[in-house]
């Protein structure tokens, strides 16, 4: 059996964005999603998630290219303090990746600053099911240590796993697509984080699929690729990583460098030919919820 939940990032980014993912719950394909607590559109964010019980919901932490949670003055390590913004956090994954690498990142204040994001979404009645990081940073093994603490914190029973199936990873599958081969590379390097990931939630008990789709192609999915990437699925529980929204003046002006793409998968995700390539395939749709059930009914 091949099981596919489809997980829309960045609920509450923007007002735009928001409504692109309820649109891709109700009339899509989507059947979970993660808030950015720290998002401009938060509030909004919320009122969508308790309008959609069927809808999955878990924390976008996020620990780069954004604004903590936390009073600056308790989490210094995890800042840009020699930026032009000294109280935002590092703006480029590769600085956060170094700190993290090398130890420099505060253990505790990685722990506290996400707690605060996962309880700040807790307090507002809405059930967070599961955790992922932005620019998926809880693929270093310090910053997943604080995530799988956080999460026990908290009780949340799900964590995204960050890392694309050996099968995606063949190159002639983006031997047409020049554009993506730098974010191939990346993510083929970093697949040797995989095997303490796996061990990790194991130990730690927290349910966790068997990968992700839709990370090498993000920002320049069409139907052939994502359709490529689905039938390629092997068995087991999978993630489809999205980020459906409208390119709107609000969503230029958050600075994301996923513009158009984000109103192209919105339509692709809402699409009946998508739905009808997952029933063909025999692709069972589920929530992030109904996993976290699945593997505790199962142990």
């Amino acid at each position: 059996m091949r099981q596919l939940i489809v997980n829309a990032d960045d609920l509450g980014l923007t007002v735009g964005v928001n409504r692109a993912i309820r649109e891709a719950h109700t009339d899509g394909i989507v059947t979970s999603a993660t808030v950015m607590a720290s998002g401009a559109a938060f509030e909004d964010a919320v009122e969508v998630a308790r309008s959609m019980p069927g809808l999955s919901v878990g924390c976008h932490v996020v620990l780069v290219d954004g604004a903590p949670v936390s009073k600056h003055g308790s989490i210094q390590s995890l800042l840009a303090n020699r930026s032009a913004q000294p109280e935002r956090f590092y703006s480029r994954v590769s600085a956060v990746a170094a700190r993290a690498v090398f130890g420099r990142l505060d253990p505790d204040q990685l722990v506290s600053e996400i707690v605060a994001q996962v309880q700040k979404i807790q307090s507002t009645g809405v059930q967070v099911t599961h955790l992922d990081t932005h620019k998926h940073t809880h693929i270093f093994p310090q910053i997943l240590r604080a995530l799988v603490r956080a999460a026990r914190i908290c009780g949340v029973p799900a964590v995204r796993n960050p890392f694309v199936p050996a099968r995606s990873l063949r190159p002639r599958q983006f031997s047409r697509r020049p554009g993506l081969w730098k974010r191939y590379g990346q993510v083929r390097m970093l697949r040797s984080f995989a095997a303490q990931f796996h061990d990790k939630m194991k130990r730690a008990g927290l349910a966790t699929p068997d990968g992700v789709v839709g990370v090498i192609e993000t920002g320049s999915f069409d139907r052939a690729l994502l359709c490529q990437a689905l039938a390629d699925l092997p068995e087991g529980t999978w993630e489809l990583v999205c980020h459906p929204g409208y390119d709107d003046a609000d969503l230029s002006a958050s600075h994301t460098r996923l513009l158009a793409s984000r109103d192209q998968e919105r339509q692709l995700l809402t699409s009946p030919e998508l739905r009808q390539f997952l029933n063909e395939e025999g692709i069972q749709m589920i929530s992030y919820h109904e996993f976290a059930e699945q593997v505790t009914a199962n142990r």
